[in-house]
């Protein structure tokens, strides 16, 4: 157990709620991250959200498994408390051999390097920020659910 404070990162929106018989129990938030969807055996891409952004990582799931595409989601709200877990968990929700991950943050996308590795990919703020109505800066930043999905198919055709 934690023995210091867990920085807890409030999403700009709330998730919307999910259909708790088709994708895991939030039981595992507990831990810091969890797989919230996956593919039978080992997927060709890992989807990585921390809050509302979950959301863009179900939609983009749900597309690439009707196209065939192995994927996951994993709802990740608290790095501190995943790396407080044993190896063995954190690699049965990250498993090392697949190295196409792509993580969705609305906020700065400084530190996800650790989770999607140097093949992966981040749909982040890479910048300090920007002020426009919230549609523009959604699509201007790539928060929208086609440019999760288009990221997340170049990625599983790069292989595991």
């Amino acid at each position: 157990p934690r023995s210091s404070p867990s920085r807890k990162r409030p999403s700009p929106r709330p998730p919307p709620p999910f259909d708790r018989t088709k994708y895991a129990s939030a039981e595992g938030v507990a831990k810091g991250a969890y797989v919230m969807a996956s593919c039978e055996g080992t997927p060709d891409v890992i989807l990585i959200g921390t809050g509302s952004e979950v959301s863009l990582c179900v939609g983009a799931y749900e597309k690439l498994t009707e196209e065939g595409v192995k994927a996951r989601v994993v709802s990740m709200p608290s790095w501190e408390l995943f790396e407080d877990q044993d190896e063995a968990y954190r690699e049965s929700v990250l498993p090392s051999e697949v190295t196409a991950r792509l993580a969705v943050e609305q906020g700065s996308s400084m530190g996800w390097d650790r989770y999607v590795g140097p093949k992966g990919k981040v749909i982040g703020m890479h910048t300090f920020g920007a002020s426009a109505p919230a549609s523009a800066l959604m699509k201007k930043f790539g928060f929208t659910p086609e440019a999760v999905l288009e990221t997340a198919r170049g990625l599983a055709k790069g292989g595991k």
